[in-house]
């Protein structure tokens, strides 16, 4: 592993300023939002369905995604990464881990979604609670593999955040990145893909494919938008969460 300390060749303060201020900006921005959607599904009854405890799972994972580029954000605005060696690892498990449980959690609303207007029965919340289960432990489980010695975790070239080393080429980081992706992109495509398509015959009319939610991983704000304040349901959830606040300080003033 690359030591922590000074910026590498090639790179001056300012591109190092600009890159911490954008993922300042990104990691506030979808942090607020996917807050705000959790706030809503915990103090909204009409939110607690199981269909929306899969857009929540969406949710903690883009926060989590959120508090990785912060972290980044951080070390890019004092221009070195402060947290030396171990928790270059901590950082890279946590953001890998969130970023599979989004991919992860995309499929599953794109799945339930045909289930729930493809099929007679709708999602109950076995089904749903199991999903998510599912989502976050195998997230952990191939987040946990660098740290076990398959595959690596290392710092990005900037040296200001850490993630999966795609430097290397042996044997032993290729065969976990061909197999992680398999398990963790291609079949969540297909997954999504399928879901969609067979929603579009099964109704007739042409289906949104989620393609934000889907090349985007690094932008929380776009899932935020395009799954949960996307739904009217949520804008009512958001506004009762934040009115009984609003009348409070209007009965104080």
């Amino acid at each position: 592993m690359a030591e922590s300390g000074t910026l590498p060749t090639g790179f001056g303060e300012l591109e190092v300023l600009a890159v911490g201020t954008l993922l300042l900006v990104e990691a506030l921005s979808g942090l607020s939002l996917n807050i705000l959607t959790i706030l809503s599904f915990c103090k909204t009854p009409e939110l607690r369905t199981p269909s929306h405890l899969l857009v929540l799972s969406l949710a903690l994972a883009d926060s989590g995604i959120s508090l990785n580029a912060l972290v980044a954000a951080t070390s890019s605005l004092l221009r070195r990464w402060p947290y030396g060696s171990e928790g270059c690892q901590a950082h890279g498990f946590q953001g890998f881990v969130a970023a599979l449980a989004s991919i992860c959690s995309s499929a599953a609303i794109a799945w339930g979604r045909y289930h729930h207007h493809c099929t007679r029965s709708r999602l109950d919340w076995n089904t749903a609670v199991s999903l998510v289960f599912f989502v976050w432990l195998s997230s952990a489980f191939w987040a946990a593999l660098p740290l076990l010695g398959w595959g690596h975790y290392d710092y990005e070239p900037l040296g200001t955040c850490c993630t999966l080393d795609y430097s290397r080429g042996d044997r032993n980081f290729t065969s976990f990145l061909f197999t992680m992706a398999f398990f963790n992109f291609l079949v969540p495509l297909f997954i999504t893909v399928v879901s969609y398509r067979l929603m579009e015959q099964k109704l007739g009319k042409t289906s949104r494919l989620p393609v934000p939610a889907l090349i985007a991983k690094a932008v929380p704000t776009v899932n935020a938008m395009n799954y949960a304040l996307g739904s009217e349901m949520v804008h009512r959830g958001i506004w009762q969460c934040l009115s009984p606040q609003r009348r409070e300080r209007s009965r104080e003033q």
